[in-house]
């Protein structure tokens, strides 16, 4: 698809499957028992309906990957057709616990960020 300009845009293939809801399933049933043997009691789970934007740390747009068939980042993070691009939040990974991935990000930010100084230095990007 081309915008107004004539330029290609961003389209996102993106949807909740069964693992998801596998995973959303596990964290209510793992949570509940963590709380009975902090000795909590009257515990009442709650599964809300879920669906793309509900969440805060959606994951996978831009999977991480050898093949660019399958995968749009490289294992630096790199976009493979653009390499002077780097995709470093959640986009490049294709699920999550249900833990906080913040300092994964960092991580893999500072990895990507010292790739790009290096194929700076050696005139590739």
């Amino acid at each position: 698809n081309l915008d107004g300009w004539g330029l290609p845009t961003v389209t996102f293939d993106a949807e909740i499957r069964d693992n998801e809801f596998k995973m959303r399933e596990d964290i209510v049933v793992q949570a509940a028992e963590m709380l009975k043997k902090a000795g909590a009691r009257d515990i009442n789970t709650h599964n809300s309906s879920y669906n793309i934007g509900h969440g805060i740390h959606e994951m996978g747009t831009a999977r991480m990957g050898r093949d660019p068939k399958t995968s749009v980042l490289n294992g630096h993070n790199q976009v493979h057709e653009v390499p002077n691009v780097y995709v470093t939040d959640g986009a490049f990974m294709a699920s999550s616990s249900c833990v906080n991935p913040s300092l994964t990000y960092m991580a893999f930010s500072a990895r990507a960020a010292n790739h790009a100084v290096e194929e700076l230095k050696k005139g590739n990007i």
